[in-house]
């Protein structure tokens, strides 16, 4: 059954006409997916905010950095926003960062990674990894030398921190103390046959047909790809990599991908951690101000981080 407070945002936005994003030109989508993370998010929370902008793979690649006031942070987290490669920035996951900051009592460095179709895959995974290698370099500057690290994300943001942990581990890069990954696209929506997709074809937030929307757009028109870099479920071995916490909304195209991850990183001896929210769909991560169920969600992913970090 989907949570009541959840089917009165999705009620209010079909009377509205909202479309699907798939519906509309690129430009006009991340639009309309910045006012639809604006629409049910929490208030600011008083935390630091700065800016800055490294080199990228591709260019000068942006970072928000948020500190809490409150106390002393315990880590860093690396987040990836979702979007499905196509929508998103730091803009419209302002407020998520904010609070995961406040929340977690750590320093959460946002990264505003390349977008498809501008800058098709692997741009995003490129971008991700070099923003961690950065912020591993750049830890006693944001807290101290020996701050623990750990990476999270949304969707495509989850895809990304569950690639960054495995090329950590295939690179000998940089400690990663813990991955968080919400509602991760664990075969990028296309491999598997997956009940779900059919179950939750038509949302009620994310359709199949936005699914291959985002697909077209960063993988290119009719391909599937091959590589573990877009669909970490293609790795041929998920063992040694950081404990995770993997939350999933039961109403979701992606649920059942999600979950078969976390039963194989769990196969391969890894500590994980499954939650599914069984009133919930997909973009919880940005309900917390609307929904009760999401704002826990927020907190529960908030405390995962800060028992990992401490």
């Amino acid at each position: 059954m989907l949570d009541k407070q959840l089917e009165a945002i999705v009620a209010q936005a079909s009377a509205a006409g909202v479309p699907d994003l798939c519906d509309l030109p690129v430009v006009a989508s991340r639009g309309l997916y910045r006012q639809i993370l604006a629409a049910a998010d929490v208030a600011p929370a008083d935390v630091d905010v700065s800016e800055r902008t490294i080199d990228g793979p591709g260019g000068p690649l942006g970072l928000r950095i948020y500190t809490p006031r409150g106390e002393a942070p315990h880590g860093i987290v690396v987040y990836y926003h979702g979007g499905g490669f196509v929508l998103g920035d730091l803009d419209g996951y302002d407020n998520v960062c904010r609070q995961l900051s406040d929340d977690a009592g750590a320093v959460v460095v946002s990264v505003d990674y390349r977008l498809a179709p501008e800058h098709p895959f692997p741009a995003a995974v490129d971008d991700a990894w070099a923003a961690f290698e950065w912020v591993a370099a750049h830890a006693a500057e944001l807290l101290r030398e020996d701050a623990r690290i750990a990476v999270a994300g949304d969707s495509a943001g989850a895809l990304l921190a569950a690639v960054t942990s495995l090329l950590a581990r295939d690179r000998n890069g940089p400690a990663i103390a813990f991955q968080a990954l919400v509602y991760p696209p664990a075969a990028a929506g296309v491999h598997g046959d997956y009940p779900s997709r059919t179950r939750h074809a038509d949302g009620p937030t994310l359709t199949l047909r936005s699914i291959d929307y985002f697909a077209r757009h960063y993988f290119g028109e009719g391909i599937v790809p091959s590589d573990f870099r877009a669909a970490p479920l293609l790795a041929p071995d998920l063992a040694g990599l950081p404990p995770a916490l993997l939350q999933i909304a039961a109403f979701d195209p992606l649920r059942d991908e999600a979950l078969a991850y976390g039963e194989r990183l769990l196969a391969a001896g890894n500590a994980v951690t499954a939650i599914e929210y069984h009133g919930l769909a997909h973009g919880f991560i940005s309900m917390g101000g609307a929904v009760a169920a999401a704002r826990l969600a927020q907190q529960q992913l908030a405390q995962a981080l800060r028992s990992a970090l401490r």
